[in-house]
């Protein structure tokens, strides 16, 4: 049975319209004559408030529409859940209820791939998927995947948030669905149980978890790593039961999966930048008027600055935590890594597109000079 997480337009709007029809006046007049007609007040006041609460929940009770969103990781402490709960406040205040959205954390609706065909087809309104789990429609969302491509959060916002990134987002609507905003993970560590990583050789023989990317895959084929592509919620059990001696992820998505008690090792390496994409069926979107659907490309981009925001305030933390939980935390050197990794780029270009990658390469190394 699928737990469900509904944000509910019509008890916020009740509130505000009972707190708007209660008028409270201070004060007394000192004329004991005007007790009576004042208690008489008091309780047609009070009777009036109570239909005015009763008449706002009638009112606000059914909304003209009811979406479902789904992802594949938690609701409270972590990006995804962040940016759902930041969108869905908006979008119900700003519409005036005219929208109530349930939500589908951890897969409780599917698993990402699949919520990824419900949104195309219409059966699921919006998801949050990995843009490396959207590259098997869109090769070039996997292109920010590359290895060492950033050198840190700044970048990776400039090339979302410039042309770029409005080029990648463009792309969404040929697949039958419209990519709203960028939803940020993280830059990816390495864990595992076998040995800690210092340099690269350390990871030739292991089997490491990576999404069904390209990118990724051949990086840690490049690595000397055999690759497994299993789903992210089912990374702690082959972590535990040792079908996979590791994985890579942002800290806080180690974290949400309970990751850390089931690995001894961490490599800090930043060696890929992590993100989801806000997707919503196209059909749906389009039949929305003019002003929903701002109200939904603001609840997007509210979306996207609380992923960011929630990022920036925890990553530290998350760091000081790691060195706690993990029984050795590394801090290689990366340049080998780097170098290793280089053939990389040649070998996806022709399935991500040899003109994306290079409109980030020149766009970087522009923002880089500026």
């Amino acid at each position: 049975m699928m737990k469900k997480y509904v944000f509910k337009a019509s008890g916020f709007l009740a509130a505000v319209l009972f707190l708007a029809g209660c008028g409270v006046e201070s004060g007394n007049s000192g004329n004991d004559e005007n007790d009576g007609v004042e208690a008489e007040a008091d309780n047609n006041g009070n009777a009036e408030a109570e239909e005015t609460e009763e008449n706002a929940n009638n009112e606000a009770v059914e909304a003209e529409y009811e979406w479902q969103m789904g992802w594949n990781s938690g609701l409270d402490d972590d990006s995804k859940g962040e940016a759902a709960k930041a969108f869905a406040e908006y979008v119900v205040e700003a519409s005036d209820g005219r929208v109530d959205i349930e939500f589908f954390p951890n897969e409780t609706y599917a698993t990402s791939p699949e919520m990824i065909d419900a949104v195309q087809v219409g059966a699921l309104d919006m998801a949050l998927p990995g843009a490396n789990e959207l590259a098997g429609l869109i090769p070039e969302y996997a292109a920010l995947s590359l290895p060492f491509l950033t050198e840190g959060a700044e970048e990776a916002h400039a090339v979302l948030d410039g042309p770029v990134g409005d080029d990648l987002k463009a792309l969404g609507e040929e697949q039958g669905f419209v990519t709203l905003n960028d939803v940020e993970l993280g830059f990816a560590q390495i864990t595992n149980n076998v040995r800690p990583i210092e340099e690269p050789s350390d990871l030739e023989g292991m089997t490491i978890r990576s999404p069904n990317d390209v990118s990724l895959i051949e990086t840690f084929n490049a690595l000397g790593s055999s690759v497994s592509t299993m789903a992210y919620t089912e990374i702690y059990s082959g972590l535990s039961q040792g079908v996979i001696d590791g994985q890579f992820n942002p800290l806080l998505s180690i974290y949400d999966q309970n990751m850390q008690e089931v690995q001894d090792y961490l490599a800090v390496t930043n060696h890929t930048y992590y993100y989801s994409y806000f997707i919503m069926n196209a059909d749906l979107f389009n039949s929305l008027d003019d002003e929903l659907q701002e109200i939904i490309r603001e609840g997007s981009e509210r979306a996207r600055d609380a992923a960011r925001e929630f990022i920036a305030s925890e990553e530290e933390a998350a760091l000081e935590r790691a060195e706690d939980e993990f029984e050795v935390v590394t801090y290689p050197d990366l340049e080998p890594f780097q170098e290793a990794v280089l053939p990389v780029y040649d070998e996806v270009a022709d399935v991500m597109g040899e003109e994306m990658i290079q409109d980030m390469r020149d766009f970087l190394e522009e923002y880089r000079n500026n």
